[in-house]
């Protein structure tokens, strides 16, 4: 389903899917990702003029911050890329800088679409493919000095005798040639010499220059090539890889993954908490600025050009979506110019009992699902009765508020610790059904949950 086709409501809905509850929390983005729709049908110049609507999102670990914003940019089909505030440092400082994440992004939408664009070639690059492996499997007569020669050494499928060439094409789409052994020239990078680049734009920016040097080296310098010997099968995986990267208009798809960068990219801001000054407060010594930090950030989220080397991109209209669990501080303690700049904050909801027992079992990748799925490859039928799910969701609630809460990821490890044995002396059961049922899970997590210690290191 395109993203751009759906009314919020149903944006709403595909994220139903996979995330419970929230609903506020979905109700904006799906504002946030119909806008830019809307924003596309506006007429020039106000469509420029038009600004992303950039969301706070509060709320304690593990209640769905990350995967709200995750589902929405695969429904979106846009470059998405989670960053963590705190990995930031202030210009001046050896670390991450914050125009990294532009480059990190735009590094994703050219991986994306060249994806696409292979998908678009992979079948003439397979038929491209299997013309130039018949050539090796069915090689052409020597080339001789009259002109009838010299047409079919041109031509290696006029060369070859018409019948044997098809009967060696239809082995090799049957796959009994699979495992025959073929010699091929494969292609390999050029040796491009060590350089070393010195440069005051922090270690991403010398990164960034380094990897611009070695592609324009990497065009002057002859493609090498090596002669392997392969199966069949891999060599014609090889070969239509090569055929692919040649059928690609490397400079199409740098374009357009600028462009999808600038208009549709979505960057994740998790930690913002961390990099306000409330945390800094009484920093010792050399503790980097927070604040620097902000006013860092402040010009990419409002708006700048970033030198990538794939060109510049605009970050105007670039959607951030931050996200904190705001528990000592509040987005008030951000820079008033930052704050500005997130018009939307929304609050997320704790998750408990109930909100477990259906996170485990409505979406449609739950967690109960995907261990039936695993067990289900070892030959073993796994099954859960509603009391068990119910334990387990009891546990977790009960785990998270007499210890640390981490929210749904709870559910992870007490699913690990209870399917622990099976998951260990799965390949050798003899009896090929399992049922977990409420005393089983009591059984294996009551002791544990019980005991606050132990609750800390093992669930």
């Amino acid at each position: 389903m395109i993203a751009h086709s759906l009314t919020p409501k149903e944006i709403v809905a595909e994220l139903d899917k996979y995330i419970i509850g929230q609903d506020n929390a979905k109700k904006f983005v799906a504002i946030a990702l119909r806008n830019r729709w809307r924003r596309q049908q506006v007429e020039q110049p106000l469509q420029d003029e038009i600004s992303p609507k950039n969301i706070i999102m509060m709320g304690p670990t593990g209640v769905g911050k990350t995967e709200i914003a995750r589902r929405l940019a695969n429904l979106a089909q846009s470059p998405f890329l989670k960053v963590e505030a705190s990995k930031f440092t202030e210009v001046g400082y050896v670390g991450r800088d914050v125009e990294s994440m532009v480059r990190d992004l735009t590094g994703l939408a050219v991986n994306m679409v060249r994806a696409e664009e292979r998908q678009k070639v992979d079948k003439k690059a397979a038929m491209r493919a299997e013309e130039r492996l018949l050539d090796i499997l069915v090689p052409p007569p020597p080339k001789s000095y009259d002109s009838s020669s010299a047409v079919a050494a041109a031509s290696p499928e006029a060369a070859a005798p018409p019948s044997t060439r098809e009967k060696f094409r239809q082995m090799l789409r049957d796959g009994k040639l699979a495992a025959k052994e073929v010699e091929i020239d494969v292609s390999q990078a050029p040796d491009i010499p060590m350089i070393e680049v010195l440069s005051n734009s922090g270690m991403d920016g010398m990164d960034d220059m380094g990897s611009g040097i070695k592609d324009v080296f990497g065009r002057m310098f002859p493609k090498k090539s090596k002669r392997k010997k392969l199966r069949v099968k891999d060599a014609l995986q090889v070969l239509a890889a090569e055929e692919a990267e040649k059928l690609i208009d490397d400079e199409a798809v740098t374009q357009k993954a600028v462009r999808r960068t600038e208009q549709t990219g979505i960057i994740f801001l998790d930690e913002i908490d961390k990099i306000t000054s409330r945390h800094s407060e009484g920093a010792q010594g050399g503790e980097v600025s927070r604040e620097g930090v902000q006013r860092d950030l402040l010009p990419i989220v409002e708006g700048s050009n970033v030198n990538t080397k794939y060109g510049m991109v605009k970050t105007d209209h670039i959607l951030f979506i931050a996200s904190g669990a705001f528990h000592i501080c509040k987005p008030s303690d951000l820079i008033p110019e930052l704050q500005g700049r997130f018009p939307i904050r929304v609050e997320l909801d704790s998750l408990g009992e109930k909100e477990f027992y259906r996170i485990l079992t409505e979406p449609e990748n739950a967690l109960i699902k995907q261990y039936i799925a695993l067990m289900a490859t070892e030959g073993i039928d796994l099954n859960f009765t509603d009391k068990a799910i119910r334990e387990m969701a009891r546990i977790g609630a009960h785990v998270n508020q007499k210890t640390d809460n981490i929210g749904a990821r709870r559910l992870h490890t007490i699913l690990e610790r209870l399917l622990e044995d099976l998951s260990f002396n799965a390949p050798e059961l003899t009896e090929k059904t399992f049922t977990v049922t409420a005393e089983y899970v009591l059984e294996q997590l009551s002791d544990i949950s019980k005991d606050e210690d132990l609750s800390r290191f093992i669930l």
